[in-house]
């Protein structure tokens, strides 16, 4: 079994409201819910999670965790990529 990947909305940069309505603490399920996602944060997010599939290492924030921003200029929302262990 494949560990899950959530994808959860952490912070905005930007002052305007994200035009696909997300908000903080919004979190989707890469496997199951990626459709609900905006296709411009999906865009962003697609190398992470390829990277950490296959069992690459990506570089930690500050925080200890890995984030990426989508590219929407005007919002700039943060995500952070959560890996949650499944039983094998």
């Amino acid at each position: 079994m494949k560990d899950k990947i959530l994808i959860k909305v952490i912070d905005r940069l930007g002052k305007k409201g994200c035009h696909r309505g997300h908000k903080l603490g919004d979190c989707f399920d890469f496997d199951s819910e990626r459709g609900n996602l905006c296709p411009m944060a999906m865009h962003c997010a697609f190398p992470y999670i390829d990277i950490l599939r296959y069992g690459g290492k990506l570089p930690l924030s500050r925080e200890g965790d890995i984030r990426f921003c989508c590219s929407d200029a005007d919002t700039a929302l943060v995500f952070k990529l959560e890996i949650v262990k499944q039983g094998k």
